[in-house]
Protein backbone atom coordinates (compact mmCIF):
# COMPACT_ATOMS: atom_id res chain seq x y z
CA UNK A 1 0.00 0.00 0.00
CA UNK A 2 0.62 3.84 -0.58
CA UNK A 3 2.57 4.43 2.85
CA UNK A 4 0.40 2.05 4.10
CA UNK A 5 -2.05 4.40 4.84
CA UNK A 6 -5.61 3.28 5.60
CA UNK A 7 -3.99 0.43 7.09
CA UNK A 8 -6.97 0.31 9.61
CA UNK A 9 -9.76 -0.06 7.11
CA UNK A 10 -8.59 -2.53 5.50
CA UNK A 11 -7.79 -4.58 8.34
CA UNK A 12 -11.16 -4.29 10.09
CA UNK A 13 -12.28 -5.63 6.35
CA UNK A 14 -10.40 -8.70 6.84
CA UNK A 15 -11.04 -9.10 10.28
CA UNK A 16 -15.09 -8.55 9.86
CA UNK A 17 -14.97 -10.69 6.69
CA UNK A 18 -13.40 -13.70 8.73
CA UNK A 19 -15.49 -13.37 11.51
CA UNK A 20 -18.43 -12.83 9.18
CA UNK A 21 -17.45 -16.33 7.17
CA UNK A 22 -16.94 -18.05 10.49
CA UNK A 23 -20.41 -17.45 11.95
CA UNK A 24 -22.22 -17.57 8.72
CA UNK A 25 -20.96 -21.01 7.79
CA UNK A 26 -20.74 -22.35 11.52
CA UNK A 27 -24.44 -21.19 11.76
CA UNK A 28 -25.48 -22.79 8.15
CA UNK A 29 -23.45 -26.33 9.54
CA UNK A 30 -24.74 -26.61 12.57
CA UNK A 31 -28.24 -24.12 13.32
CA UNK A 32 -28.98 -24.44 16.41
CA UNK A 33 -25.63 -23.31 18.60
CA UNK A 34 -24.64 -20.55 16.64
CA UNK A 35 -27.69 -19.13 14.55
CA UNK A 36 -28.07 -16.44 16.79
CA UNK A 37 -24.66 -15.47 16.75
CA UNK A 38 -24.58 -15.07 12.92
CA UNK A 39 -27.55 -13.21 13.62
CA UNK A 40 -25.97 -10.90 15.85
CA UNK A 41 -22.57 -10.60 13.67
CA UNK A 42 -24.33 -9.99 10.57
CA UNK A 43 -26.51 -6.72 12.53
CA UNK A 44 -23.10 -5.25 13.88
CA UNK A 45 -21.50 -5.43 10.74
CA UNK A 46 -24.44 -4.07 8.96
CA UNK A 47 -24.35 -1.29 11.49
CA UNK A 48 -21.15 -0.53 11.40
CA UNK A 49 -21.58 -0.72 7.22
CA UNK A 50 -23.89 2.09 7.68
CA UNK A 51 -22.08 4.32 9.53
CA UNK A 52 -18.56 4.22 7.61
CA UNK A 53 -20.83 4.55 4.33
CA UNK A 54 -22.93 7.65 6.05
CA UNK A 55 -18.78 8.76 7.32
CA UNK A 56 -17.70 7.95 3.83
CA UNK A 57 -20.30 10.29 2.19
CA UNK A 58 -19.79 13.24 4.86
CA UNK A 59 -15.74 12.93 3.66
CA UNK A 60 -16.33 12.92 0.29
CA UNK A 61 -18.89 16.11 0.28
CA UNK A 62 -16.21 18.05 2.12
CA UNK A 63 -13.45 16.68 -0.20
CA UNK A 64 -15.87 17.46 -3.67
CA UNK A 65 -15.30 20.79 -3.34
CA UNK A 66 -11.88 20.25 -4.55
CA UNK A 67 -11.45 16.92 -6.02
CA UNK A 68 -14.24 15.45 -8.68
CA UNK A 69 -15.11 12.24 -7.02
CA UNK A 70 -17.07 9.48 -9.27
CA UNK A 71 -19.19 6.94 -7.36
CA UNK A 72 -17.20 4.21 -9.14
CA UNK A 73 -13.79 5.45 -7.61
CA UNK A 74 -15.33 5.91 -4.10
CA UNK A 75 -17.27 2.75 -4.06
CA UNK A 76 -15.36 0.31 -6.21
CA UNK A 77 -11.58 2.37 -6.20
CA UNK A 78 -11.59 2.53 -9.55
CA UNK A 79 -8.68 4.68 -10.45
CA UNK A 80 -8.66 6.29 -6.93
CA UNK A 81 -6.60 3.16 -4.86
CA UNK A 82 -3.41 1.22 -5.79
CA UNK A 83 -4.11 -1.96 -6.97
CA UNK A 84 -3.63 -4.13 -3.71
CA UNK A 85 -6.12 -2.05 -1.69
CA UNK A 86 -8.76 -2.30 -4.60
CA UNK A 87 -7.92 -6.06 -4.87
CA UNK A 88 -7.92 -6.87 -0.65
CA UNK A 89 -11.15 -4.22 -0.39
CA UNK A 90 -12.99 -5.57 -2.92
CA UNK A 91 -12.17 -9.27 -2.40
CA UNK A 92 -13.52 -8.95 1.10
CA UNK A 93 -16.62 -7.75 -0.73
CA UNK A 94 -16.71 -10.35 -3.06
CA UNK A 95 -16.23 -12.79 -0.46
CA UNK A 96 -18.82 -11.46 2.13
CA UNK A 97 -21.26 -11.53 -0.76
CA UNK A 98 -21.05 -14.87 -1.80
CA UNK A 99 -21.02 -16.48 1.82
CA UNK A 100 -24.14 -14.55 2.61
CA UNK A 101 -25.94 -15.96 -0.72
CA UNK A 102 -24.35 -19.10 -0.40
CA UNK A 103 -25.15 -19.37 3.69
CA UNK A 104 -28.73 -18.32 3.27
CA UNK A 105 -29.66 -20.53 0.54
CA UNK A 106 -28.68 -23.31 2.68
CA UNK A 107 -31.66 -22.14 5.24
CA UNK A 108 -34.03 -20.26 3.24
CA UNK A 109 -36.78 -18.91 5.27
CA UNK A 110 -35.21 -18.84 8.47
CA UNK A 111 -32.99 -16.24 10.55
CA UNK A 112 -30.33 -17.15 8.74
CA UNK A 113 -31.47 -14.83 6.03
CA UNK A 114 -30.32 -11.74 8.32
CA UNK A 115 -26.45 -12.69 6.57
CA UNK A 116 -27.36 -10.76 3.61
CA UNK A 117 -27.14 -7.71 5.23
CA UNK A 118 -23.77 -8.54 6.01
CA UNK A 119 -21.80 -7.18 2.65
CA UNK A 120 -23.03 -3.28 3.63
CA UNK A 121 -19.83 -3.61 5.85
CA UNK A 122 -17.33 -4.47 2.86
CA UNK A 123 -18.92 -1.55 0.91
CA UNK A 124 -18.78 0.52 3.77
CA UNK A 125 -14.91 0.24 4.26
CA UNK A 126 -14.59 0.38 0.41
CA UNK A 127 -15.95 3.43 0.11
CA UNK A 128 -14.59 4.82 3.71
CA UNK A 129 -10.53 4.41 2.26
CA UNK A 130 -12.29 5.68 -1.23
CA UNK A 131 -13.43 8.68 0.49
CA UNK A 132 -10.47 9.40 2.80
CA UNK A 133 -7.26 7.89 0.86
CA UNK A 134 -8.33 8.22 -2.64
CA UNK A 135 -6.90 9.87 -5.14
CA UNK A 136 -9.11 11.83 -7.68
CA UNK A 137 -8.61 14.43 -10.32
CA UNK A 138 -8.61 17.92 -9.01
CA UNK A 139 -12.06 19.74 -9.84
CA UNK A 140 -11.47 22.49 -12.41
CA UNK A 141 -13.13 26.27 -12.03
CA UNK A 142 -16.57 26.28 -15.03
CA UNK A 143 -16.25 29.06 -16.84
CA UNK A 144 -18.72 31.66 -16.30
Amino acid sequence: MRGREGEGIVGAAVAGTAVFAVAAVGAAVARRPLNEVAVVVSLLLFGAGCGATLWAYLVAVGRSRHDAIGMGGLFFLQGSAPRAVQRRLLGCLVAQVVVALATAAAHPFTNQAFVVLAPMFGLGCAALWGARHGSFPSRHPTDR
